[in-house]
């Protein structure tokens, strides 16, 4: 029995903080987040995600989008590949480019606009494996374009209310400790007591506010940090020692069941 169809590419774009993932895959994917403002076209097929907004369908043509840290999955619908493409663009670089303000975010997961769908597709043309040196002064402006679209036509402030009720400092407190401790955060009992809450409140009240529970969320925030350094130049088994991951192995597993891409993938993106 075949294998199913999954090939990706990850580019480097023209300003920092921006990339590319070029997508054909088969395969699902499970819950994960970027810390960056993700935008592309579906080009083939369709896929189903549980996204931060809700369940959502994704057919051929549509926008697809997704916030900074905005918790989502992904599955082909049917046993057919499915083919997108997504520029990914952090919130400092979308700041630069596009008149965002804090605490804006996209309004919608999947979308239909052709003026926007024609804008990424000319950003994605610098992007081309012909081998020729783009423009950069027209990749910037062509980026630029497509990002102030976006904010401008489906941008909003998050909606109220989606996590009251909360303890707001307490699940900070909780959210820092785990940042200070990356490589051996404490147990699950002992951050239940930093909050004052009890394992099980703890859980669920971290999941409202953050889309996942503490360690499944820890491990995003382990994935991120591992991507920044290896875009730096630091070496595979270097990044994964200091970001809290067993060993090299153990970073390749969760890279490549979050992200559809490897390490090594991620790595040569950045030594071109």
């Amino acid at each position: 029995m075949k294998p199913p169809v999954h090939h990706v590419q990850v580019r480097p774009g023209p300003l920092p903080g921006v990339h590319a993932v070029l997508m054909h895959s088969a395969r699902g994917f499970g819950r994960h987040w970027h810390d960056s403002f993700g935008f592309g076209v579906m080009d083939e097929g369709a896929h189903r995600t549980a996204s931060g907004r809700g369940p959502v369908l994704a057919t051929a043509g549509q926008v697809i989008a997704t916030n900074p840290g905005e918790v989502h999955d992904g599955v082909p619908m049917g046993e057919s590949a499915r083919r997108w493409r997504m520029v990914h663009v952090s919130l400092e670089a979308m700041a630069a480019m596009a008149d965002l303000r804090p605490g804006h975010e996209i309004a919608q997961p999947v979308f239909d606009d052709p003026l926007l769908q024609a804008a990424i597709r000319r950003v994605f043309g610098f992007w081309s494996s012909d081998g020729a040196a783009p423009d950069a002064a027209l990749w910037e402006e062509a980026l630029t374009g497509a990002c102030g679209l976006i904010v401008q036509r489906h941008g909003n402030r998050p909606p109220n209310g989606s996590a009251t009720g909360l303890d707001h400092q307490a699940l900070a407190r909780v959210r820092e400790c785990l940042l200070d401790g990356l490589d051996a955060p404490p147990g699950l009992d002992a951050l239940a007591r930093l909050a004052n809450l009890s394992r099980f409140q703890l859980v669920r009240h971290f999941a409202r506010a953050h889309g996942l529970p503490p360690f499944a969320w820890l491990q995003q925030q382990r994935l991120g940090r591992a991507r920044t350094l290896i875009a730096a130049g630091t070496p595979l088994s270097e990044a994964a020692q200091a970001c809290g991951f067993a060993d090299q192995s153990h970073l390749h597993r969760h890279f490549l069941r979050c992200f559809g891409y490897t390490p090594g993938a991620w790595q040569r993106a950045w030594l071109q």
